[in-house]
């Protein structure tokens, strides 16, 4: 009956319940790794004990973490290329021709708002850059490219690329070219079709919540294996700066890039707005962490500002799908932080390609939790960064996603009432 409780307990919790489980499980865990193996000697002496006794409690230890760890990065790996080009072409067969005019100064803010979230990313990136130890780092600097010609060149490479090998080779600008090209020509297909598109897209988000499900075991292992090693602590340090400058980009968006977007619609005061929006739309949405369930909670604040129903029930919807700030932000950070360890120089122009590709890529991050992290391979490809080392990053974001991922859909969820808000209140005056 106990086993029972237990299990009820478990299932009853959210993810987020979950994954912050794992994560007290594994610095318990480590803590007494290190007292059974290594006492006051230190985790080094712990780490070194491991690697020349085969057997014995601290080994065991850290050969599970591994397992467990590459178990859920690989799992990972092997999903995302699939979503991508499942969620990008069933995105744009949908969208049909004859989408009302007064909707589209706010699809313009949704993109604008987006791209504007990524230059904030860049550049709080490139004041506090953030150093994550990574495994494989020499083998990516000798591919790296040099500068936004050679991006630029292999960028235009990769758009060509065999559909079917940029699915198995996991080239995520490829990926991005045909889903993008499949979509358009999809418009033109039956309703029936365009129905199974969506239908099969689904199926995939559903494969990736369930291996997202898994996410507690895989950080648990992930974060154990970083207490263990030589240099654990330091590591944990570039955790927190990473989260730091992530948080620090979605304040400064929320609270200054996003009040001057409003005013030059509204030319008043848009804190009042940005508040009330924050209050009854981002703090649901930073316990939710669904942007797609706070779509009524946006509907009802909608309607109590008075907004024209006609365009707050289309905007909404369409904005908890490709309004993606904090993904945008997500991809950007994360992916600069798997270029810094590289010793790889990024120029502006890059940077600017770059936050492109997260505007882009963001727009198909939404309905999947730990979507937008799943996207950073496609944006590191930008840079010729092996798809082992990205998805390393991308598990490092996995374990700060208790913190990140709630405040990436406070922000993309309240931005959604915004600039509705904010394109209703223009058209008013």
């Amino acid at each position: 009956m106990a086993g029972e409780g237990i299990i009820g307990s478990w299932r009853r919790l959210n993810l987020v319940g979950r994954i912050a489980i794992g994560l007290v499980a594994a610095v318990c865990v480590a803590l007494l790794t290190r007292w059974l193996g290594g006492g006051a000697e230190g985790w080094e002496a712990v780490v070194a004990r491991t690697k020349h006794v085969p057997e014995g409690w601290p080994a065991w230890v850290l050969s599970t973490g591994e397992l467990l760890g590459d178990l859920f990065v690989g799992a990972l790996k092997a999903v995302a290329p699939v979503l991508v080009f499942a969620l990008v072409m069933a995105a744009i067969a949908q969208h049909q021709r004859g989408t009302e005019t007064n909707i589209r100064p706010i699809l313009i803010l949704y993109m604008l708002g987006t791209f504007a979230a990524a230059l904030v990313a860049v550049s709080l990136s490139f004041l506090f850059p953030s150093e994550l130890v990574l495994k494989g780092v020499q083998k990516a600097n000798e591919v790296a490219p040099g500068g936004i010609t050679a991006v630029l060149k292999d960028l235009l490479m990769k758009l060509v690329t065999n559909p079917v090998q940029a699915l198995a080779n996991a080239n995520y600008i490829g990926i991005l070219a045909w889903g993008l090209v499949l979509g358009l020509a999809f418009r033109h297909a039956s309703d029936q079709m365009r129905a199974l598109l969506n239908e099969v897209a689904e199926a995939v988000s559903k494969v990736v919540r369930f291996v997202i499900s898994f996410a507690p075991a895989g950080i648990f292992g992930l974060l154990l294996v970083t207490l263990l090693s030589p240099d654990g602590f330091r590591q944990l340090q570039g955790y927190l700066h990473l989260l730091g400058v992530l948080l620090g980009s979605m304040l400064l968006v929320a609270l200054v890039v996003n009040p001057l977007i409003v005013w030059t619609q509204t030319r008043r005061n848009p804190y009042p707005l940005v508040i009330t929006c924050l209050l009854e739309s981002g703090v649901p949405a930073f316990f939710t962490r669904s942007s797609a369930a706070n779509i009524p909670v946006n509907m009802a604040l909608a309607k109590k500002l008075g907004l024209h129903e006609d365009t707050y029930s289309i905007s909404i919807p369409l904005g908890a799908t490709i309004n993606m700030a904090g993904a945008a932000i997500t991809i950007t950070v994360l992916t600069l932080a798997a270029v810094n360890p590289l010793g790889l120089q990024v120029d502006f122009a890059t940077a600017v390609l770059l936050s492109v590709v997260a505007t882009l890529g963001a727009c198909g991050a939404s309905g999947v939790a730990g979507g937008s992290l799943l996207l950073i391979p496609m944006a590191c490809a930008l840079f010729s960064i092996d798809n082992d080392i990205a998805m390393q990053v991308a598990g490092v974001g996995f374990i700060i996603s208790v913190v990140q991922d709630s405040a990436e859909t406070a922000l993309n969820s309240s931005t959604d009432v915004l600039f509705t808000a904010a394109v209703d209140q223009a058209q008013k005056r």
